[in-house]
């Protein structure tokens, strides 16, 4: 079967969870199941996900507070609710924080398949740009390099992306850190190099130029 992209599925309801990531694995997505806010938080940190499917009352941080958090942070992963709660007020909510649409339990598998396919269709054609080998998906935050899917963190997809916008010329060290960090981080010359150690290991070490002094440049 196909792979379909990768979901976050946040559920506290144990059965419930396993049930839909059980689903949406044989109809061949990738599902990382978390139980809290805060896991859901960490893993969009450490992983790009094409989609989130987020319950609302959950632990340590709902899944409102999770998404506005999201949308903060500037990340435009499209996001469905499954939520039990019928209030008008608690769906426009939802959409003020930036939800793509609203599911109510109990949950039809065949109805939320069908939901997610569209929500993806409509996100997949949006902005693709092809440097020699990598081509960098905005829609699905994805980059790929000779065909295959490159594995990122966030930090990682967000300055290989920043490169691919600016092919050929010289990206600088003030540019990598406004993209990378937000003013209240602390950050250093030696966490960029880090950072573009691990794309040079990526996709080549003479694709990464070292300008010095003054930042890098991606080699078309």
């Amino acid at each position: 079967m196909a792979y379909s992209g990768n979901i976050l599925l946040l559920e506290d309801d144990l059965l419930l969870g396993e049930s839909v990531k059980d689903f949406l694995e044989e109809e061949g997505f990738g599902v990382v199941l978390c139980r809290n806010g805060q896991e859901a938080l960490n893993r969009s940190y450490e992983q790009h996900f094409d989609l989130y499917l987020l319950d609302i009352n959950v632990p340590l941080v709902s899944g409102l507070d999770l998404l506005q958090d999201l949308r903060d942070a500037e990340d435009r992963t499209p996001a469905i609710f499954l939520t039990s709660h019928q209030e008008k007020s608690v769906m426009l909510e939802g959409f003020g924080r930036g939800a793509d649409d609203f599911l109510k339990k109990p949950v039809d598998m065949d109805e939320l398949l069908m939901r997610v396919q569209a929500l993806l269709r409509r996100t997949k054609g949006e902005a693709r740009l092809e440097i020699g080998d990598l081509l960098l998906d905005e829609g699905h935050k994805t980059i790929s390099y000779e065909g295959k899917r490159l594995e990122l963190t966030v930090k990682e997809y967000s300055l290989l992306a920043l490169m691919m916008r600016h092919a050929g010329k010289v990206v600088t060290k003030e540019m990598i850190m406004d993209e990378l960090w937000s003013a209240s981080e602390s950050i250093s010359d030696g966490a960029v190099r880090v950072y573009i150690n691990r794309l040079k290991s990526e996709i080549g070490t003479e694709m990464i130029e070292n300008v010095r002094g003054v930042g890098y440049r991606l080699v078309p």
